[in-house]
């Protein structure tokens, strides 16, 4: 049976996200991007990606911290494009800080961008998965969702509430073809660690590539970052045929920090 296959990645502008599309629209899968750049920056974004790969490319603008733009978005998506069966919630933010100084402003906007935005754009999602007979939503972890690391409360409860989600979420699909699944990286070298390699360096007086490997040593064996390419490429495979029982679960993909 041949099933539509058309994916938003939240936050997808850059990082994770853009390695992902990139690697789903290797695969002939129609994408569309989504992030708070411009709609004229976007559309240079979906230039690069049609005269790269022959699929369907657009982008959408969207504060995923407010759930009436969530419903926005799928409205447009839905009406310009049409009905999304991979929904990979990725886009997230940080902030890091000792509890008793937390922001609370920064705790609200991270667990709204982190995880509450994944339970309303699976809601958006579910209605044409469960009739199509097949869809799968994958939600952008962290390994900080099966630890914690000092001063990131917030980013670890949002991280670990995600991983929630995603089990309750598959065991309510399970029997109608829609897989959902967490992947968990570990360092990875995006934008949002840039100002924890600045902190590391200041606080050890080292250069800033130097505070990278010194990051990466205090957790993991692996002495290297995780490639975003390989994220996208795990993404992939969660996608095919090969992965069509594996629903729930919470893959690492984080060079050993988990192992400790």
């Amino acid at each position: 049976m041949s099933y539509i296959k058309r994916a938003l990645i939240t936050g997808s502008t850059s990082g994770i996200g853009l390695a992902i599309a990139r690697q789903l629209a290797a695969e002939g899968v129609d994408i569309v991007l989504h992030g708070l750049s411009s709609e004229d920056e976007g559309q240079v974004l979906v230039q690069a990606f049609l005269d790269e790969f022959s699929v369907g490319v657009s982008y959408f603008q969207a504060d995923i911290s407010d759930p009436n733009q969530i419903t926005d978005l799928f409205d447009r998506v839905k009406k310009e494009v049409g009905f999304i069966s991979i929904l990979v919630n990725n886009a997230g933010i940080q902030h890091t800080s000792p509890i008793e100084t937390f922001p609370v402003e920064q705790w609200d906007k991270i667990i709204a961008v982190n995880l509450s935005s994944a339970f309303h754009t699976t809601q958006q999602v579910l209605p044409f998965m469960v009739e199509q007979g097949w869809g799968r939503i994958i939600n952008i972890a962290s390994v900080h969702g099966l630890v914690a690391s000092v001063n990131k409360a917030a980013y670890c409860a949002a991280k670990h509430g995600l991983i929630g989600l995603t089990k309750v979420t598959a065991l309510e699909l399970a029997a109608k073809q829609v897989t959902v699944n967490a992947i968990c990286p570990g360092w990875t070298d995006t934008p949002l660690l840039v100002q924890q390699f600045k902190a590391f360096s200041q606080k050890n007086n080292t250069s800033y590539e130097e505070a990278k490997q010194g990051l990466i040593k205090e957790k993991a064996p692996y002495p290297d970052f995780v490639a975003p390419d390989d994220i996208g490429r795990l993404v992939v495979f969660l996608c095919s045929d090969a992965a069509k029982a594996i629903t729930g679960t919470s893959l690492p993909i984080d060079g050993g920090w988990t192992a400790h």
